[in-house]
């Protein structure tokens, strides 16, 4: 099996795409409908991103053998620029949560649908987004609206986290439920965006699809 320069065995047929340069760009490989299983292949094509810990929480569950307690990490990645990924992970180190954490959210990288969706803004931005977008998350729900050029981010500091690493920089925000569950209002707002990237699939990428099934 072929090695790139830093060591990495592709495992998966879309690695091997990447490897071979059939696949040069985050959209493609999201294009092709086949899911992100190697964080190597992450790092190819979106180099340097962003890390952001929104919450670490010490767990403790009782076993036959005693209490054993774990640490839960939320972490969410990003290049800033239309990017996104979240995750959760547990282990008996913080450390290793957070490394464990940070893997599985580049697994789980979306594009945001940025635009300018404000009546007040010029199509053709990317300061915010497209359209409307709500998710949910236990009893939390997060919805963020475009918002003209210039207006900032209107959130919660960890709703805005998260928005600033997607790369949203003009929002209004509103959440509903209990918001001081940091999980719950990280997930809803990661849901929320991909729910609007969803929401609207282009024609070439299920002609890429249907490509790659064949």
């Amino acid at each position: 099996m072929s090695r790139n320069n830093n060591g990495w065995e592709p495992r998966t047929r879309l690695g091997r795409m990447v490897q071979n340069g059939d696949v040069t760009s985050m959209d493609q490989a999201l294009e092709t409908g086949l899911p992100l299983k190697e964080p190597q292949l992450v790092d190819q094509l979106l180099p340097g991103l962003d890390d952001e810990v929104l919450d670490i929480n010490m767990v403790q569950r009782m076993t036959d053998s005693g209490r054993r307690v774990k640490f839960r990490c939320v972490v969410a990645v990003g290049n800033r620029d239309g990017y996104l990924g979240y995750a959760e992970a547990r282990d008996d180190q913080v450390g290793g949560a957070i490394q464990k954490a940070i893997e599985v959210a580049k697994l789980n990288i979306i594009k945001v649908d940025r635009g300018s969706g404000s009546w007040e803004d010029r199509a053709g931005g990317l300061n915010s987004l497209s359209r409307k977008a709500e998710g949910k998350a236990g009893s939390v729900t997060v919805r963020i609206i475009p918002a003209p050029q210039g207006l900032g981010l209107a959130a919660a500091e960890t709703v805005r986290n998260i928005l600033e690493l997607a790369g949203i920089q003009d929002a209004w925000t509103k959440s509903d439920g209990n918001t001081r569950t940091t999980v719950n209002l990280a997930k809803a707002t990661y849901n929320a965006l991909k729910n609007a990237s969803q929401s609207r699939t282009p024609q070439r990428a299920r002609e890429v699809r249907q490509e790659v099934r064949e």
